[in-house]
């Protein structure tokens, strides 16, 4: 029974720590967003892509609050890949990694799919282990 508890706690930090590492996650995000597409005279397009650049995030703080009936390993699982996506997502936005010549809008467009799939995958691994 302690043993659970002190689980429990740990799993209450880490889920704090991921809730607030995505909500910066997006503030950060939207202004890497908007700071790539300042010389764009259209509305709608940069209106594209912050809602495309931020659908991961919203699944992921969507999937946390629904969370809290979960299964530990699968909450588990949830914290870490939000954690993950966040900080490889503000990597990424922020051209660290993007190699000279590369289009901006290319990272914009790339990253929300690849964390789609993580977030994807995760999800059915989840199903999986609780259909066992």
């Amino acid at each position: 029974m302690k043993d659970d508890l002190v689980d429990n706690d740990k799993l209450s930090v880490l889920r704090t720590v991921a809730t607030f590492v995505v909500v910066a996650g997006t503030i950060g995000s939207v202004y890497f967003t908007l700071h790539a597409g300042r010389n764009n005279h259209s509305i709608l397009l940069p209106l594209l892509f912050v809602i495309w650049v931020l659908s991961p995030f919203i699944i992921l703080l969507i999937a946390n609050v629904i969370s809290k009936r979960w299964m530990v390993h699968a909450r588990m699982l949830l914290y870490i890949l939000m954690l993950i996506i966040t900080i490889g997502s503000l990597v990424s936005y922020s051209g660290v990694l993007t190699p000279s010549g590369t289009k901006p809008a290319a990272v914009f467009l790339f990253v929300p799919l690849i964390s789609w799939i993580f977030i994807s995958t995760a999800y059915l691994i989840i199903k999986f282990k609780k259909a066992k």
